[in-house]
């Protein structure tokens, strides 16, 4: 039980907790039940041992140990609820002042979540993108469709140049010696593309097929340690030549790309709206990120330096799970970008301070502005989660917390008044100068204008 919760620090509390003896007794029993099978006293049998003998033999504490950490999880848990606080972060500095068969006292210190303040978060100016489309955006798309819609051919007549497609064998040398990962057979590079080391694929240009040569590069010194600023030297098979045909840009095309489409302007103007669409909606992201970016910078008080930490730790083991997907290990991937644990996790810290602070602040703006959350508005997330796994709305709240699905809205209702009573400042658009325009303005310079 709760003896006294006294605020000892800006965001900690020392508790002082207590558990009696004879729930503590109970605990004891349970230790002597899980460990003595493990146990062998001379006159008894492995495991019959009686409660006592043991003590005597071993010591009254014996079980101490087990049975504080049986009692501790929920003694703790019902002394915070009691003390009416929200940790952030687990219990430390624990000091067990008393112990044995009447019970046991012990203090603790634990933090809380940060008291913050808030103010001027209505009204914030943000700079909001141009959501138009214009005529280059529609020829850009229509390039990337003939682009993958291309058909790839070989060519003989001629060497290669940029944008071919060079099939080749490759081995990499470092003071004559071969190195790892630095052999390929038939391998397909796009030449330009940028995908090798730097001077690599420029050294393939001029050759023809069935041209064997060296290549001769340096390493970048931000590159693997072992090979980071050597100097290498590949031996080169150039075995085929390919280059992309472009479909030709007409209404058969338009056809062929989208069933939904008769000729190529019905095509344009397809690609038009949804390039429009998903601009705004772009647009729309970016304003948002602009104004929860101000709102951080808004957030006063002092926030628990374990907070940081503890979302860092979760960001690291996000990515950590991320790149396992693709059956990529993190050290393996670390090593690759030239950098180690620390160095990863120092590059990852802004973001989980700035993460925490926006946390805290939609809370407290939530907290401000009364914004809360329906049972109907719950029900909407629930089903918008079970759609996404295919699953029943019912399974999907046996797994998950409603309280936490509130509080998920409440976020996001509390992000959109944010951005609904924010300012978008939209830069204009230079005007376009006509060539009559231009040709006036020439013309009405004075004849001394330089």
């Amino acid at each position: 039980m709760l003896k006294s919760a006294n605020k000892t620090e800006t965001n900690i509390y020392t508790l002082e907790v207590s558990v009696s003896g004879e729930d503590f007794n109970k605990a004891i029993l349970q230790a002597y039940n899980k460990q003595k099978n493990k146990i062998q006293l001379p006159g008894f049998r492995k495991g019959k041992a009686p409660l006592k003998m043991i003590e005597k033999f071993y010591g009254e504490g014996v079980f101490y140990e087990d049975a504080l950490d049986i009692v501790y999880p929920g003694v703790v848990s019902d002394a915070i609820k009691e003390a009416g606080i929200e940790p952030v972060a687990a219990p430390h500095d624990l000091d067990v002042t008393k112990i044995g068969k009447d019970g046991v006292e012990m203090t603790m210190k634990v933090t809380v979540k940060p008291e913050i303040s808030i103010a001027n978060y209505k009204g914030i100016e943000a700079d909001k993108g141009d959501a138009s489309v214009c005529a280059d955006d529609v020829k850009k798309e229509l390039a990337s469709m003939q682009e993958r819609n291309a058909r790839v051919v070989t060519v003989d007549d001629r060497k290669a140049k940029k944008n071919d497609i060079a099939v080749i064998d490759f081995e990499g040398f470092v003071d004559g010696v071969a190195f790892d990962g630095g052999k390929g057979e038939n391998y397909e590079l796009t030449l330009g593309s940028g995908q090798f080391i730097p001077g690599f694929e420029d050294q393939i240009i001029g050759h023809k097929t069935g041209d064997e040569f060296d290549v001769n590069v340096t390493f970048p010194t931000e590159y693997t340690p072992e090979l980071a600023g050597k100097e290498a030297v590949f031996k080169v098979v150039l075995h085929e030549i390919k280059m992309k045909e472009l479909p030709a840009l007409d209404d058969d095309f338009a056809k062929d790309v989208d069933d939904e489409v008769d000729t190529l302007a019905e095509l344009k103007k397809k690609i038009k709206a949804e390039l429009s669409d998903k601009k705004k909606e772009d647009v729309e992201k970016d304003f948002e990120s602009a104004v929860l970016e101000k709102v951080v910078d808004l957030v006063e008080g002092e926030i628990p330096e374990v907070m940081y930490d503890n979302k860092l730790e979760d960001d690291v083991k996000d990515y950590e799970n991320r790149l396992a997907q693709q059956g990529i290990p993190l050290d393996t991937y670390l090593q690759y970008m030239g950098m180690d644990r620390d160095k990863f996790k120092e590059s990852m810290r802004d973001n989980a301070v700035k993460q925490v602070k926006l946390q805290l602040a939609v809370e407290k703006i939530a907290e401000l502005e009364k914004i809360e959350a329906t049972d109907e508005e719950a029900e909407a997330q629930l089903k918008e989660m079970a759609d996404m796994y295919q699953l029943d709305v019912e399974q999907v709240k046996k797994w998950v917390n409603i309280e936490d699905v509130k509080k998920d809205v409440v976020g996001k209702k509390t992000v959109d008044f944010l951005v609904a009573n924010a300012k978008a400042i939209v830069a204009e658009k230079p005007k376009k100068t006509t060539k009559k325009a231009a040709a006036k303005k020439e013309e009405e310079k004075p004849a001394d204008a330089e």
